[in-house]
């Protein structure tokens, strides 16, 4: 089941002996991984039939989008243990795929949270002319902290659609969380690309720095730092630029990626072993290091964005990976 959600291609299985052969598709949209479709058959599929398992699952990806509005029982489905209160909300905040492609870029976000909740959040947006992203770290544990992200992702969601630019963005977020964070603060990142230049901008409010993947080396982007949104005193964000170029892959992650047992984790080296991986089994992998750098239990959230930028002259999408395939088979 893995290596087909990791593949996005199906596997065929024969038993042999008169046993029923098991087909297992992808169920995918637009790179977000919905689950699986698996049927046993009487006999081996030719290419007609895979075809046409092909087009059910996709299908069936289309149906699941537009029901699960309507019911909990995909996420029945997908929870095996209750959530608390405070992870209930923060994971309400999250996009609804975690994951998305287009032909100039293909985005994943990925989260883990803490045994105490330590309010991460992460967000994206396709707009008609811009993809923009978010990650979010709000100060403290449980339901205070997912409260504080609550307000500062509804602030931003806010101002971003009503057409504010980043800097207003930072702005309304700052302000909201002056009159109704009761003195807390949320550290966070903004980033805006356009769709029809490439060109960028970026505000960092407190934030850890990103990482960078070109031509196979990591580097961390150091633009200038602001304070976190909610910090006393007067003060304003300053929208900078990234040096953003296709075939570039851009990491955003939280203090959880880096505190504690984390440091035992190389995330260079890991961004550039999981190079040829889609953005959403990158981020996957990034966070089970963490998880399993702590033995399964966090301290603090642990949150990852990973972006790969194809370029404005980049016309398709590879649905299945957005690798290299012939570089992934090896």
């Amino acid at each position: 089941y893995d290596d087909v959600i990791r593949t996005q291609q199906p596997s065929v299985q024969d038993h042999g002996q008169g046993a029923l052969v098991q087909v297992v598709a992808p169920v995918t949209n637009r790179g977000d991984a919905i689950g699986l479709l698996e049927l046993f058959l009487p006999g081996l599929p030719d290419a007609e039939v895979m075809r046409e398992i092909g087009d059910t699952a996709h299908a069936l990806a289309y149906i699941v989008i537009a029901n699960r509005s309507f019911t909990d029982v995909y996420q029945w489905g997908r929870r095996t243990t209750p959530l608390s209160l405070a992870a209930e909300i923060q994971h309400r905040l999250l996009p609804a795929s975690l994951a998305c492609e287009a032909a100039q870029f293909a985005v994943a976000g990925a989260l883990e949270p803490a045994d105490h909740v330590g309010g991460d959040t992460f967000d994206y947006v396709i707009d008609r002319d811009t993809v923009q992203l978010s990650v979010t770290d709000a100060m403290g544990h449980d339901v205070d902290a997912a409260l504080l992200a609550t307000l500062l992702v509804g602030a931003l969601r806010r101002a971003r659609r009503a057409g504010a630019d980043l800097a207003e963005q930072a702005r309304q977020a700052d302000q909201a969380m002056h009159d109704h964070g009761h003195r807390g603060y949320v550290t966070g990142q903004l980033l805006r690309v356009s769709l029809l230049d490439g060109t960028t901008e970026f505000v960092n409010a407190g934030h850890p720095w990103p990482l960078r993947m070109r031509n196979g080396l990591v580097e961390e982007l150091k633009p200038k730092v602001d304070t976190p949104f909610g910090f006393p005193g007067p003060h304003s964000y300053r929208v900078q630029s990234l040096d953003l170029r296709p075939g570039d892959r851009l990491v955003m992650l939280t203090d959880g990626m880096l505190e504690r047992n984390a440091n035992s984790v190389d995330l260079s080296e890991l961004i550039v072993r999981t190079r040829v991986l889609h953005p959403r089994e990158a981020a996957r992998t990034l966070i089970g290091a963490i998880v399993d750098a702590n033995d399964g239990h966090l301290q603090d959230d642990a949150t990852v964005m990973c972006l790969d930028w194809h370029g404005i002259t980049h016309s398709q999408r590879d649905a299945a990976t957005g690798a290299d395939l012939a570089d992934a088979s090896r």
